[in-house]
This record gives C-alpha cells, structure tokens and sequence, in this order.
C-alpha cells in the first residue's frame, strides 16, 4: 500500500466523528527525476464516505499524461450526525498548501498544481476555487502559501443546493434537518454552498464533465456551473458525454474489471466501524447492523459494467485543456 502523508499535525485537526482519523495523502510520483506538473484527485461519496473507485486508478491515468500526482482522503459525515461546513474544504486548502510547499521534494511545479474531484468531492474542489481567498491558515509553516490551485476538473459534480440538487449530499455536508427548515440560518447555508452562485472573478480555469444520463446528480450541476463561470469571465471547457452513469471514473477495462487499488480512502469509514463495534459510540441497532453487517457477495450473472469509449477521453481532453492555458 502507499505510504501515508499526514497533512495535520497534532493538534491542528479537529471533527467528533474522526476517532483517530485524520485526512491524509498518497503519492504517485512519476520516478524519472524530472519536475512535473501535479493533480490532487479527490475521490467522491457523497459527502458519506470516500470512495476507492475514484482513486488510485485517476492518480495512474494521470501518471501516464506526465502528471506527480497524490489521492486525497478528507473528513467526511458517515452517520450524518455532524455537519462538515467548510471542514473537507480545508482539508483539500490544507493538502495544497502542504503539497506546494514541498513543490522541490516532490519535482512538481507549484504553479502547474490541478486538482480533479468527484461527484461530492467536486463540490470540494468547487468550494475551493470559490473561497480559496477566504480559506486562510494561520500555521507559520503555510505563511505566503496560497491554496488557489492552477485549475480544477469537475467529474460529474454535485453542485446547487436548488432545484437540481444531490440533497443527501448537501444533508451530510450541512445537517439532515437542512432541508426541513426554513430559518435564516439554513438558508444562509443552501446559499453559501449552491456554488453556481457563488463564483467569483478570481476563480481559477475549470475542466467540467460529466454523462447526460447521469442518474444521480443531474447534468444540470454542471450546466449550472459553466454558466456561472462564463458570466464572471472565467475560462472553463464543459463535456457533456451521450452516454453513462454517475460514477464513471476512468471507465476503461481496468475501471470495469474491479481494478481501483486498495481501498485506503475509506480510512475514516473503517476507524467508525471500529469504534461502533466497540462501543466508542451509540447508534441505533438498525445503524449497528448496517455498518457491522459485510456486503452480500455478488451473484454470477450480475450487470457487469462496461468501459465507455466515450467517456474514457476526459483525462487527455482535460490534459490539453490544462496545458492550453
């Protein structure tokens, strides 16, 4: 398994459901003692978990486009008991900052740093490009270190809080009780986090794509978005593929045989398991069975997915969209 990078020292990171968690990095560094330009990839699930299929197997297909690259796993809101807010955001401002600043150990260009998130983990990557002015860090060690990355890609993102929304994602990120209320306060927060109306002049180049089909966060998120960055002058490219799911990573042969890699982003998931089993923390039976029960094993003859040799292009289109800038 790779080696895991510690991006908060003690004391520095604080969330009541981490349980020793802590958000971290792997690294993908290509071995041929030249600098190269970097992308953090971001792994999606809603805002719930982090998931492996959009990992490892990003970080690779990077890796052969001449990219040093790192898998990011960040605080996430399992039980949907602890609203995150701007938490995963600073984790991703943090690994930025941290990454940048070792720009000569890890031969990367600081000024070539990308990031690339998923479904949730674009609303991440969108938040950031959004309030990277707002997301200071007060550590000495990260003093004159900007968290602005040189670009973004937006895999099938969750994006607006409105009528096309993911809700569950935005019930994690802001509270379950989000939706039901009608307070200031609520809908200061549906506001602050619908990105589409929150961008900015400053806002760095963004890559979007994502499948018409998509049947769990709607096409629109990224229209949405395209419109809003295209309103404020900022450059972007928008890929709408004919055909595909939600989820679709790097649909090639390795994404359709099951190949992602160790599942290390689901860190923060194994470590609440750990503490339901031993009762570092009261759920509700029904919660207990489901995190403790394993996954039924799946039967012969189940709907196998397929690569989309549509859908497969996004890394070399966002490749040439990144180095045409």
């Amino acid at each position: 398994m790779k080696e895991r990078i510690e991006i908060w020292k003690d004391g520095e990171y604080d969330y009541p459901l981490a349980f020793g968690f802590r958000p971290n990095l792997r690294e993908y560094l290509l071995d041929d003692g030249e600098v190269h330009p970097c992308m953090i990839v971001v792994p999606g699930g809603g805002y719930a978990v982090v998931v492996p299929t959009e990992g490892e197997i990003v970080a690779k297909a990077f890796n052969e486009l001449g990219y040093n690259c790192f898998v990011m796993t960040y605080t996430t809101n399992q039980l949907m008991r602890e609203p995150l807010f701007d938490r995963s955001m600073k984790d991703l401002a943090r690994a930025i900052r941290f990454v940048r600043k070792r720009a000569e150990e890890y031969r990367i260009d600081p000024e070539r740093l990308y990031i690339c998130g998923f479904s949730a983990a674009g609303h991440v990557c969108a938040s950031v490009c959004n309030y990277w002015e707002e997301l200071t860090d007060e550590t000495p060690d990260y003093a004159g270190i900007s968290c602005r990355p040189t670009g973004a890609i937006l895999s099938y993102p969750v994006i607006t809080s409105g009528e096309f929304a993911h809700k569950d994602s935005f019930k994690f990120l802001l509270g379950a009780d989000i939706y039901d209320r009608e307070d200031d306060e609520a809908k200061a927060l549906l506001e602050r986090y619908s990105l589409e109306k929150n961008v900015k002049e400053t806002n760095p180049p963004c890559f979007i794509w994502q499948t018409v089909p998509d049947d769990l966060v709607p096409v629109e998120n990224s229209y949405l978005y395209a419109m809003a960055l295209k309103a404020k002058g900022v450059r972007y490219a928008q890929h709408a593929f004919s055909s595909g799911g939600h989820g679709l990573s790097v649909p090639n042969e390795d994404w359709a045989n099951g190949r992602f890699g160790e599942p290390y982003t689901m860190e923060q998931t194994f470590e609440l398991v750990n503490a339901i089993r031993t009762n570092a923390i009261d759920v509700p039976p029904e919660v207990r069975d489901q995190m403790l029960t394993p996954p039924p094993a799946p039967e012969p003859g189940m709907w196998k997915p397929q690569p989309n040799n549509e859908a497969v292009l996004w890394p070399e289109l966002a490749d040439r969209f990144f180095k045409g800038l």
